[in-house]
């Protein structure tokens, strides 16, 4: 199973969405486009094509903007821990969320803004992460709810121009599709003593402790190993070999 790894893919796929958002927003007023018939109209049959353009479309510079931050910095972390499911988790979110508001939204309104994505990956980072038992999710859920924490106040009807509507949609989606992944896991590391060519013997931690488990210090594992060389080379037998040339002279025969 591969291991969490930061791709180019992590980071481009987010950084596209927000750029796509800032185009739309730039073209209505660059060309005073007007997209916000495009939004969701509940329980109206035309009112479902904003389904997929409503998280397009925003009203103002500061409704585009905070969407803006919590959309990149949710969507990456959505890519870099859940890269197998990510698309799925946004495009499914995405279509539970705008039917939802479809559903639930008041009528004679447009609800339009990329708010309830926003809520959808919040929910599911949260209780995904929570239900996982994953220290690295668990941690992220912990980061989310507490950068976060406060977009709960959107999901009640405060503000009569917010879609509270779309947030809870976008919530209850989060929550749904984190049930419907929770089997979903991290992919796991596998350390050096799990491989099938680890060799306890040669395991530099596992030379500090004897046959009876006791540990042993590195000092005196120096020490070990200097003893047994020491040893080793007074049991040795030392052979030494001499040569030496026997010229014996020639004998003289005489006639």
């Amino acid at each position: 199973m591969k291991k969490l790894e930061f791709k180019s893919s992590t980071i481009a796929y987010p950084l596209l969405f927000v750029i796509i958002i800032w185009i739309v927003f730039w073209l209505e007023v660059r060309f005073g486009f007007n997209f916000n018939y495009l939004g969701i109209q509940p329980r109206d049959l035309i009112g479902l094509r904003g389904i997929i353009f409503s998280p397009l479309i925003h009203a103002n510079i500061e409704h585009l903007y905070s969407n803006t931050i919590p959309l990149l910095i949710l969507s990456t972390a959505l890519f870099y821990f859940y890269e197998k499911i990510s698309w799925k988790v946004l495009l499914y979110g995405t279509l539970f969320t705008g039917l939802l508001t479809w559903l639930l939204g008041r009528g004679n309104s447009v609800h339009f803004g990329a708010s309830g994505v926003v809520y959808l990956l919040t929910s599911f980072l949260f209780f995904k992460g929570i239900w996982s038992k994953n220290y690295r999710l668990t941690a992220l859920s912990l980061i989310v709810v507490f950068v976060y924490g406060s977009l709960v106040w959107g999901m009640f009807p405060i503000d009569k121009t917010m879609s509270w509507e779309g947030h809870l949609s976008g919530f209850l989606s989060g929550i749904l599709l984190a049930i419907f992944y929770k089997n979903y896991q991290l992919p796991k590391p596998i350390y050096s003593w799990q491989k099938k060519e680890y060799d306890e013997e040669e395991d530099e931690f596992m030379k500090h402790f004897d046959e009876n488990g006791n540990f042993v210090p590195s000092s005196e594992l120096e020490n070990n190993e200097d003893l047994d060389s020491e040893e080793n080379a007074n049991n040795s037998i030392q052979l030494n070999y001499t040569v030496k040339n026997n010229k014996e002279k020639p004998e003289k025969n005489k006639l």
